[in-house]
């Protein structure tokens, strides 16, 4: 399955995965800058909502699929979010629609909603607030354009957090938003001295989103 997202050098045709679940709503998954939807955290994570309920539709930006390895413009992805949910709402119409992003397709999200892309909640998985030992670029000035409620899904030794305070700050500046912590979590949810496979460690998080879900 794809659909098409229209950019000014032409359309480009995006790669889909869905995965049907038992009404529950629909959750929008795009991937992190350095993986594909094909990435085990990802099909794990959206194997785990399938079980729980929600139908999923993960998908790739337009940089992967013209083989690249780096982001391309915010434009871009921003405009593959709008396509994305334009996509889901055909396949289900009467579904409450989420959107989610590991780091870099989270932060994706939430720029797309504060440009008014429709949704019922935006969730990120590990959200990027600044580069790592970079407290000083941070990236959260249109986080509090967003109406949507927002959960924000951290690991508290993720380098991009880095003091933590600095998000909790953002996220308190946010209209509706709190964060889940991932006690010892790194951006990848990974935890020093406990090793897990990645389909593993994003399957451990949908009960997060469930819970997210259902207030």
């Amino acid at each position: 399955m794809t659909f098409d997202v229209e950019l000014p050098k032409g359309a480009v045709s995006i790669s889909t995965e869905w995965g049907e679940g038992a009404g529950r709503g629909t959750v929008l998954v795009a991937h992190g800058a350095g993986g594909g939807m094909e990435h085990p955290f990802l099909v794990g994570f959206t194997d785990a909502l399938n079980d729980l309920g929600f139908s999923t539709l993960r998908f790739n930006f337009p940089y992967r699929e013209q083989g690249r390895r780096m982001p391309g413009p915010a434009a871009h992805a921003i405009a593959t979010w709008h396509a994305a949910v334009k996509y889901a709402r055909v396949r289900a119409p009467e579904h409450a629609m989420w959107a989610a992003g590991k780091s870099y397709g989270g932060r994706m999200a939430s720029m797309a909603a504060a440009e008014g892309l429709e949704v019922d909640g935006l969730i990120y998985l590990g959200y990027p607030l600044h580069p790592p030992a970079r407290p000083d670029k941070p990236r959260v000035e249109h986080l509090p354009a967003i109406a949507a409620p927002q959960l924000f899904i951290e690991g508290t030794n993720d380098p991009f957090i880095q003091p933590v305070a600095q998000l909790e700050e953002a996220v308190a500046a946010c209209q509706n938003a709190r964060i889940a912590w991932s006690d010892g979590g790194g951006h990848s949810f990974e935890v020093k001295g406990h090793k897990r496979p990645a389909d593993e460690v994003g399957a451990s998080l949908a009960p997060l989103v469930e819970e997210f879900a259902a207030s």
